[in-house]
């Protein structure tokens, strides 16, 4: 038995988690990451079932210091979505959040480290924040309000330019591919 977590929309994101638990063979993780290669995808080995896998949990990790940061009233949702995406967003493209480490250097990870992780959030479950919107109602694009207020028009803007980044990007990851294999025969 072996899992895959594919990532949404699995037509267009190429990276899938193959998750391995205790009794999973070497030989079933190699075959299936195999499989998905050929089928064009970006497998990656996840030597133990956990919760989230790998990608949720990086992924929620941020989520939890950007909710921490709007509840605590140091900016707001439109200011950490410009961060991600016109900061280290651009980076994370092309560079890992560990090459960029290695990148600096570990020594300059370390003092970061140890003048910012003691004040990170480390509220004990989710935070009180997102519990109250929830209970509010604010859902987000599909009730008009989340951490920002969304007009359908604005909600269905978003998902267009997302899904036409997606698009472009799968297009130029299949024709980087085909001049890879032409390259090669």
């Amino acid at each position: 038995m072996v899992g895959t977590h594919f990532w949404n929309p699995p037509h267009l994101v190429p990276l899938v988690e193959v998750i391995q638990n205790e009794r999973t063979s070497g030989e079933v993780v190699e075959r299936t990451m195999q499989l998905l290669r050929r089928a064009g995808k970006v497998p990656v080995h996840v030597r133990r079932d956990i919760p989230g896998f790998v990608g949720n949990r990086l992924q929620h990790a941020m989520k939890r210091e950007a909710i921490a940061l709007i509840a605590a009233g140091v900016c707001d949702a439109e200011t950490i979505d410009t961060v991600v995406r016109e900061g280290f967003g651009v980076r994370t493209a092309v560079l890992g959040p560990m090459e960029q480490a290695d990148l600096v250097g570990l020594d300059l990870q370390l003092d970061v480290a140890e003048v910012l992780y003691g004040d990170l959030d480390r509220t004990a479950g989710p935070h009180p924040f997102l519990r109250d919107k929830v209970k509010a109602g604010k859902l987000g694009m599909k009730t008009g309000e989340g951490f920002r207020k969304w007009t359908a028009k604005e909600a269905d803007a978003v998902r267009s330019r997302l899904s036409r980044f997606l698009a472009d990007q799968a297009k130029a990851r299949k024709q980087s591919v085909s001049r890879a294999d032409e390259r090669t025969a």
